[in-house]
């Protein structure tokens, strides 16, 4: 697969270009790649509408048939590996070798989501009646994907919805949109036209697409601010939503804490795709008995690590994905500057192209501190010194977000009690973000609604449906 100057939506199994069209920027050169397509408001009403003709055939095809097609799909993704990786790096920015996991991810998700059954319920069956509850698909989804991981979060809500019996209306995010479009094309080979639809267009086309009276389910991944809107534009028409929304995830590393075995998976845990992570560490606790010895090992592990362009060979970091982003992320370390914090590390502007922004750990911030209270979304790292255990899990569960929470020690014990008291949808114990499609995910507080993955998560993708029979006489 060759990298294009123009790319094509898929509406109804058929490329679509649209009338108009806007630039993809590689994000460490900041040149424009590719133009893609805009979708007016009559294009994504003709998508809306393909997926509601492909519905009820869809709906009626036997599950395990489905299943098949999602294996079919994920076959066919990885196939073509080389070539969406290549695009996954030059949109979004991360080394060719995530992106590799990527895609890799994106079909293990979607054949995870084809093993999943939907259950059925007996509730009665007795001599009067039989009621059994069953579940049954929503309609037409519409599926919204961000921009850190466009591949794999855009499966984690096509391969339920499919398999469920839902047809999709797919959106990446306007910063990434190539590889999802191209994935739609290689979707219509295998899938009945119609069933999955991919439309790209600006930041009027989400707002169109929660609104829209055809849709009757969003799932959204992205920040809690626009998850809020999402949920208020759909609330009009009462669509169903699932939300993955933003995270101030933190860790706690407890005094028994081998700290030469895990200062890089702790580093990895913060900056894995540069911190652009929704379950990243992005608050560090660490017991003042190891603190000293942890801050040298991470600082050191840092300086080993190469950020540069994804496309060059030996990066393991590349640019932040956009310039909205790379801003703000500018602005916390110009607020922990302009306040005195010490930098362990980075902090540094940068002057060149791209989008980049060195490794930056800061040392022992106030809990006040921005940097600590908001998620930072990229490669920023405070660390924070504690005392006592009570203390800690109180500082990490005083935040508005609780998506994600790990614990690192060498007693497993201990540190599945603190575990326990973490107010946060998954908590980690000596590693850290280790998601499963046969494993519900999601957030508490304002870090979502609903969950993604396991059984849970694919009925998120319908609605219960109570059928009670009523024996005749006969019968009894």
């Amino acid at each position: 697969m060759e990298f294009e100057a123009s790319f094509s939506m898929t509406i109804g199994g058929r490329a679509v270009t649209g009338k108009h069209g806007f630039d993809v920027v590689n994000p460490a050169t900041e040149a424009a790649i590719a133009r893609a397509p805009d979708a007016s408001r009559d294009e994504l009403d003709a998508a809306v509408a393909a997926a509601r003709s492909a519905f009820p055939g869809w709906a009626a095809t036997a599950i395990d048939t489905r299943g098949a097609l999602l294996v079919q799909l994920a076959d066919a993704l990885v196939a073509e590996i080389d070539g969406f990786a290549r695009l996954l790096t030059a949109e979004q920015g991360k080394p060719h070798a995530d992106a590799r996991t990527e895609i890799l991810a994106s079909a293990y998700w979607l054949k995870g989501a084809a093993s999943l059954a939907l259950p059925a319920t007996v509730n009665e069956d007795s001599p009067e009646r039989h009621s059994e509850t069953r579940h049954v698909p929503i309609g037409v989804v519409g599926a919204i994907a961000p921009w850190n991981y466009p591949m794999v979060l855009a499966m984690f809500k096509v391969g339920p919805a499919l398999r469920a019996g839902n047809t999709v209306v797919l959106k990446p995010s306007p910063f990434t949109p190539l590889t999802t479009l191209k994935f739609g094309e290689l979707a219509a080979r295998i899938l009945p036209a119609g069933v999955l639809n991919t439309i790209s267009g600006g930041d009027q086309l989400g707002p169109w697409l929660t609104e829209h009276p055809g849709i009757d389910k969003v799932s959204f991944t992205g920040s809690t601010a626009t998850g809020r809107r999402v949920m208020q534009s759909a609330s009009a028409t009462l669509k169903r939503v699932t939300l993955e929304l933003g995270g101030n995830d933190p860790a706690i590393v407890l005094p028994d804490a081998d700290v030469e075995a895990l200062a890089e998976p702790l580093f990895w845990a913060a900056f894995a795709n540069n911190g652009q992570v929704c379950i990243a560490t992005k608050r560090m606790y660490v017991h003042e008995r190891v603190y000293d010895r942890l801050k040298q090992a991470l600082v050191a592990y840092a300086r080993t690590v190469k950020v540069g362009n994804g496309a060059e060979q030996g990066t393991q970091l590349g640019p932040v994905n956009n310039a909205v982003q790379f801003r703000r992320v500018r602005d916390l370390i110009a607020d922990a500057r302009t306040q005195g914090y010490q930098f362990l590390t980075g902090g540094e502007p940068h002057a060149g192209p791209g989008y980049f922004v060195p490794v930056t750990i800061l040392d022992n911030p106030p809990e006040a501190s921005r940097i600590v209270q908001e998620e930072q979304f990229g490669p920023i790292l405070p660390l924070l010194k504690f005392s006592d255990v009570d203390e800690v899990i109180a500082r990490a569960n005083a935040s508005e977000y609780g998506l994600g929470a790990s614990v690192w020690g060498t007693d497993e014990d201990a540190a599945l009690a603190v575990a326990q008291r973490i107010a946060s949808g998954t908590v980690w114990i000596n590693e850290t973000q280790h998601l499963s499609p046969l494993a519900a995910f999601g957030g508490m507080k304002q870090s979502g609604l609903g969950v993604e993955g396991g059984t849970e998560g694919l009925l998120e993708y319908t609605n219960a449906q109570t059928l009670v029979r009523r024996r005749k006489a006969s019968d009894c």
